[in-house]
């Protein structure tokens, strides 16, 4: 008859098996991106923008043979951002530097990108050179259900009007959850960092703004907002503005969470310039998405996509993103910005 100390044992044991059982979780993954598309311009001349330089003709020599071998590049760039943790193109992917809706259609019914049955939402912006913002999303992962593009009114000292990116803000259903994306292109540097800073102040107080009128109708509002920022971190758009916090501890219900700040203090980057790398390109949430217990869909890792091929592979560039043009000269690479990207994950058992 066995003894009570084997009874005991037995009972451990499988008490501690089902207690495995039970945590053991299946997890749905949904990735965010974003990535500045670096000029993708049709070969058209828009009488209206500054687009001379991508023509035939121009400065560029943008031809047609160029401009589809342009939509090759990003469009397999895209196929693969985030894929080693989720087997698949991202869910949605915020892009900035595209000339109108007809370069994003043209992206989206490639080849690399077809089954994936994107979709689009698109305004023209104002911007002088003629780039916009856009969202792409899986028709089968996320319903828009509203969407609007806001002005971002500047002015120089002498009160002429500096025309920009409008903001985008998409509302819909990922998974019958609801959430949001805001789409940034801020103001350049041109000009220099000091001297355009308040460009980007201006930038930074109108997406606090979008983002705080969600938030009046509901505090808990999950939303990303995602871009190029033309600013890193830790300067001020971000951290006296925006009120983004990088340790998820000190967020309070007004403060904003802001992963990349860590990867940047490491020396990461998405852009270099001049033995610099800057982290402009960046995604920020509000709290709502840091549940721990991941019943819904939570923050779970954020990183910078630098495959190989995205990078120049020799000369002082060596490990820069590798451009389309490189000194006014054609070299055919990718964008001069790498990609960025979230997961959000939730348990489905």
């Amino acid at each position: 008859m066995p003894s009570m100390k084997l009874y005991l044992f037995y009972f451990l044991l499988f008490s501690q098996m089902g207690l495995i059982a039970q945590e053991a979780a299946s997890y749905q993954i949904r990735t965010v991106a974003f990535y500045n598309l670096e000029n993708l311009f049709d070969t058209k001349n828009d009488t209206l923008i500054f687009d001379d330089d991508r023509t035939p003709t121009g400065k560029d020599h943008w031809t047609e043979e160029r401009y589809i071998e342009k939509i090759t590049q990003m469009s397999k760039v895209i196929s693969e951002i985030g894929s080693s943790e989720n087997k698949t193109a991202p869910d949605i992917i915020g892009v900035c530097e595209v000339e109108n809706l007809s370069v994003l259609q043209d992206l989206v019914h490639h080849s690399n990108l077809l089954q994936t049955n994107y979709g689009i939402i698109h305004f023209d912006s104002p911007d002088e050179r003629g780039i916009d913002v856009a969202l792409l999303y899986k028709k089968d992962a996320f319903i828009p259900v509203n969407f609007n593009s806001h002005r971002l009114l500047l002015f120089d000292l002498a009160g002429k009007r500096n025309y920009t990116r409008d903001q985008l803000i998409v509302e819909g259903l990922l998974d019958n959850e609801k959430i949001y994306f805001l789409v940034n292109h801020w103001p350049s540097r041109s000009g220099g960092e000091a001297r355009s800073r308040p460009y980007r102040l201006e930038a930074a107080k109108l997406n606090k703004r979008i983002i705080d009128s969600v938030r009046r109708q509901d505090i808990n509002a999950k939303i990303i907002s995602m871009g190029d920022f033309n600013d890193d971190p830790i300067d001020p758009s971000f951290k006296k503005i925006l009120n983004v916090q990088k340790n998820y501890k000190n967020l309070d219900s007004l403060s904003l969470y802001g992963p990349m700040e860590k990867l940047f203090r490491k020396g990461k980057g998405s852009l270099a310039y001049r033995d610099k790398w800057n982290l402009f390109d960046q995604l920020y949430m509000t709290y709502s998405l840091l549940d721990k217990q991941k019943q819904t869909y939570s923050y779970w890792k954020v990183g910078i996509f630098t495959p190989s091929y995205l990078m120049d592979p020799k000369g002082k560039y060596k490990g820069y993103p590798l451009r389309t043009y490189a000194g006014g000269s054609y070299i055919g690479g990718y964008s001069d910005h790498f990609p960025v990207f979230l997961h959000l994950i939730k348990k489905v058992n």
